[in-house]
């Protein structure tokens, strides 16, 4: 009986699983409610198992079909990804492509990929823009871009690929002038209690990715800002520490503007790497100026030895 099964009975499964009522699934999936119930009551009958307990107001999954609803949308993936292939392969250059980049990930290999596309296709438009955070994933899930780039092992979505680029470091920092840099040599890291009497610039996502979560927080007194070169602005004006990534301030550091923190809470002398992911969606076959711009930003990286 499981060759009867349809794609369709496993999305009307997910809907009903994710909204919680068959009513509401019928209005997600523009269908009657009598047809929901009907898909559903087929599936079992075909699988075999009760997949709903519909003696409660709203029907509540079984164990049975929790575990089948991991399969379902398994599936459903593998099928989008199939369906979206077998569709690039009949299309063109795209006409343009959009790229939203974390704040945190350097923009000259971004611009050098850049380079690459317009070199083989001078006439496809590209949107670029930076945002923090879980932005990018964000965008690229409501289909505001074709990529992104995020940086950090928090942003991961099934529906999402991700492609490893290169580590990005981050180092504590403070501008040379503020009180935390002016201590004599020490041979060992802050006391983490000097930290907590100054104020740390801390980088806010803007959306619900991470539930509002602090990362590397560790003064009660904090400034937020939703922008990396806002952060980088307060702390070379003195007002706070904070951790920025090291392409972001060499030439601070070279100048003597800003001065390293050793942080042990925060990294080896207050530093730590972390992973930078190309992201695109699985249910979308990448075009081929994309694909140029994807493989000119792994070629960039592989010769600066990232």
């Amino acid at each position: 009986m499981l060759d009867g099964l349809t794609l369709d009975q496993l999305r009307v499964l997910v809907a009903v699983a994710e909204t919680g009522s068959f009513r509401a699934a019928a209005k997600r999936i523009r269908r009657v409610q009598s047809a929901v119930s009907h898909a559903i009551a087929t599936l079992e009958t075909q699988l075999g198992v009760v997949l709903f307990d519909r003696s409660v107001r709203r029907p509540e999954m079984t164990p049975e079909g929790r575990a089948l609803l991991t399969d379902a949308k398994a599936i459903l993936l593998r099928a989008d990804a199939m369906r979206a292939r077998a569709r690039g392969m009949g299309e063109g250059v795209e006409l343009g492509v959009s790229l939203v980049v974390d704040t945190l990930f350097p923009l000259k290999a971004v611009a050098h990929a850049l380079r690459d596309l317009q070199s083989a296709y001078p006439s496809v438009a590209v949107n670029l823009r930076t945002a923090p955070l879980g932005e990018p994933l964000v965008a690229l899930r409501d289909g505001r871009c074709a990529l992104a780039i995020t940086v950090g092992e928090e942003f991961r979505e099934p529906q999402i690929q991700l492609e490893a680029l290169s580590p990005v470091p981050f180092v504590v920092v403070v501008a040379a002038h503020h009180p935390l840099a002016k201590h004599p040599d020490r041979s060992g890291p802050l006391d983490p209690a000097e930290l907590m009497e100054h104020l740390q610039i801390v980088l806010e996502d803007t959306t619900a990715q991470t539930g509002r979560k602090d990362f590397g927080v560790l003064s009660p007194g904090t400034w937020r800002v939703a922008g990396q070169d806002v952060k980088h602005a307060m702390i070379c004006e003195g007002l706070g520490w904070g951790r920025l990534p090291l392409w972001a301030v060499e030439d601070d550091l070279a100048r003597g503007r800003l001065k390293r923190l050793d942080v042990s809470a925060l990294g080896r002398q207050g530093r730590v790497d972390l992973e930078a992911y190309l992201a695109h969606r699985s249910d979308q076959t990448l075009g081929p100026a994309a694909r140029v711009l994807r493989s000119g930003l792994l070629s960039y990286l592989a010769d600066a030895g990232a």
